[in-house]
């Protein structure tokens, strides 16, 4: 489960942030995640319950923004929402295809006194 190595990076720059920054305890933090990045706002959810205990975000509430994914088909131009093991176009049935939004997982920020 990758979630955990992505949430333990998470915590490691909540922390360091909140250090530097006088906090010494994280009431809040909102992380934006992609529907193309592939992880699961579930997993993401537990991982940060099971990592966070012991830290300055152990009181945290974690919020997940899900992103909607958004791809392009390089042929014909037409945007369409990403779903999942899509692999054609549905305009024109090309497999040339790029996610323009979607990707993301991202800190977008965080609160604490």
């Amino acid at each position: 489960m990758h979630e955990f190595s992505l949430i333990s990076e998470l915590l490691e720059t909540v922390m360091e942030s909140a250090e530097k920054n006088g906090i010494s305890n994280v009431a809040k933090i909102k992380l934006i995640v992609g529907e193309c990045h592939g992880a699961l706002p579930e997993a993401l959810s537990f991982a940060f319950k099971a990592l966070s205990s012991d830290t300055v975000c152990s009181d945290a509430e974690l919020e997940i923004e899900t992103k909607k994914g958004i791809l392009l088909c390089t042929t014909c131009g037409h945007e369409f929402s990403y779903a999942i093991l899509q692999s054609m176009c549905p305009e024109c049935g090309s497999f040339y295809l790029d996610i323009i939004s979607g990707r993301e997982l991202r800190i977008d920020y965080f609160e604490g006194e």
